[in-house]
C-alpha cells in the first residue's frame, strides 16, 4: 500500500513535519509520501489560499493516480476535498473530515483547538458541513495571556485544552491544524482523554479504505460530467 499525503500549502517545513509524523505512525507496514503544492500560499488561511492551492493539488493528483491508492489532504480546513474526490477514483481523506468524524466516536462532545482566532468560523462553517453540530463543545484558540507568556508550544496548546475541558466541558480534543502534528500524544499525558492528530487520524481512514477496497461513490455527487 502506498498513501499519498497532499500538502496543500507551499511549506517545505510543514511537509517534513507531516512526513515524520506519518513515518512515525506507519512504522513501516506501508508507503507514505508527502508533497508541499507547487504555486500554492505557504500557509492557508483563506477561501481565497484555498483557491489558488487547486492548481497544484490537482497536478498532484493526476500525477501520481496510478502510483498510489489514496490521497489524504493535510489541512484541516480540508481546502478543495470536494474537487479531488471528483477527480479521481482513488479514496481522498481531509485530516478535518476524519479528525472530527473520530472524534464524534470517541466521547459526548468534541472540541477542536485551533491556531488563531480568525480560522474559528470557517471551522464552525466546515462543523456545520459534516453535520457535527450536536457533537461540538467548542472550537477554541490559544488566548492571549497564554501567547504572550514564556510558554512553549506544547505548554500553549495544553493549557488551551484544559480550558476546553473544563468550560465547555470536552471530552475529546482534535487538533485543528497539521502543524500540530506530533502534539497529541504530550497533551494526551496531561488531560488523560483522546487527543486526536488529525494526520493520523486519515490515515488510520485511508489506510482501512484502502484495505477494503471502499472509494468515493461517483454514481451523483461526485460524477464527472464529462
Amino acid at each position: 500500500m502506498k498513501i499519498l499525503i497532499i500538502n496543500p500549502n507551499s511549506s517545505l517545513e510543514m511537509t517534513d513535519l507531516i512526513q515524520k509524523s506519518a513515518e512515525n505512525f506507519v512504522n513501516g507496514e506501508y508507503e507514505v509520501i508527502t508533497l508541499p503544492t507547487e504555486g500554492a500560499p505557504e500557509f492557508i488561511d483563506t477561501y481565497r489560499d484555498q483557491a489558488l492551492a487547486a492548481p497544484g493539488m490537482l497536478d498532484i493528483v493526476k500525477k501520481y493516480e496510478e502510483e498510489v491508492d489514496a490521497f489524504i489532504v493535510a489541512c484541516h480546513c480540508d481546502p478543495n476535498l470536494d474537487l479531488l474526490k471528483e477527480v479521481t477514483c482513488k479514496p481522498v481523506v481531509g485530516i478535518g473530515e476524519s479528525s472530527m468524524k473520530m472524534a464524534s466516536m470517541l466521547g459526548h462532545k468534541f472540541s477542536v483547538i485551533s491556531t488563531a482566532q480568525h480560522s474559528v468560523p470557517n471551522k464552525q462553517a466546515l462543523i456545520r458541513k459534516y453535520h457535527l453540530e450536536g457533537c461540538l463543545a467548542s472550537v477554541r484558540y490559544p488566548k492571549e495571556e497564554i501567547v504572550g507568556c514564556s510558554c512553549n508550544e506544547e505548554q500553549i496548546y495544553l493549557e488551551t485544552s484544559k480550558d476546553a475541558i473544563k468550560e465547555d466541558m470536552a471530552e475529546v480534543i482534535v487538533l485543528g491544524c497539521a502543524g500540530l502534528s506530533g502534539l497529541d500524544k504530550k497533551i494526551q499525558e496531561e488531560v488523560n482523554l483522546p487527543v486526536l492528530d488529525p494526520i493520523l487520524c486519515a490515515l488510520i481512514i485511508a489506510s482501512g479504505l484502502v484495505k477494503a477496497s471502499y472509494t468515493t461513490s461517483k454514481i451523483r455527487r461526485y460524477a464527472l460530467s464529462y
